[in-house]
């Protein structure tokens, strides 16, 4: 379980406190954090839903992920595991979810109601056993489970190694001769645990600021 005395990520206090402790860690990440100024969490609503919001976004702009979900969260019982189980594919298809988004979601829905999955459970486990349970889950690959854990649990140690903008931004704002692979990224984020978490809402601010520069990187 995550310790008691470490806070959560998912208030601007917790990201702060994971961040001074994050660069006390690694202070090459300290003129990262300077240049951004204050990093403000991501907060997603939990359990199901959460897992569902993440599921709808996958692959998706941040503008068409949202109004699908702003349709889908309107469909009557959508956000529940009972209730989203009585939604015929047609009503959630039309709300714009793929066919594997919605069986990928039905999944899950079975797993909570077979009490197969808790996620308030889930939610407490160090990162690598949380992604294991989720990712066993048919259609919860590593991102989306990373992504629900980050944003929907506020896990303190999570970090999204095979997120494009994640990559790009630690290539320009660790001075890398080359974007890292997947493989290298999980191998540098390993060295920031048990604060991850806060160093991918870090790096993902970076990025947002290299766009607004019009980066050529980018």
């Amino acid at each position: 379980m995550t310790g008691e005395t470490t806070p959560r990520i998912d208030d601007p206090d917790g990201v702060a406190w994971h961040l001074d402790a994050l660069t006390r860690q690694a202070p090459a990440l300290q003129a990262v954090w300077s240049e951004v100024g204050q990093v403000q969490p991501r907060i997603n609503p939990k359990h199901f839903a959460g897992m569902a919001k993440v599921i709808c976004g996958q692959q998706l702009s941040v503008q068409s992920a949202a109004a699908i979900w702003s349709r889908f969260e309107a469909l009557p019982g959508a956000l529940e595991p009972q209730t989203y189980l009585l939604l015929s594919e047609e009503r959630v298809r039309g709300a714009g979810f793929s066919r594997g988004k919605f069986l990928s979601l039905r999944a899950v829905a079975e797993a909570v109601v077979a009490g197969e999955l808790n996620f308030s459970e889930v939610d407490g486990l160090p990162a690598e056993q949380a992604i294991a349970r989720l990712v066993a889950l048919k259609g919860v690959g590593p991102w989306t489970a990373e992504v629900y854990l980050l944003f929907c649990a506020g896990h303190p140690d999570i970090f999204p190694a095979g997120d494009l903008a994640l990559l790009k931004a630690v290539h320009q704002g660790l001075g890398l001769d080359a974007r890292p692979t997947i493989k290298e990224m999980i191998g540098i984020a390993q060295h920031w645990s048990p604060h991850r978490s806060a160093a991918a809402l870090l790096f993902w601010r970076y990025f947002a600021a290299l766009k607004n520069r019009e980066s050529s990187l980018l």
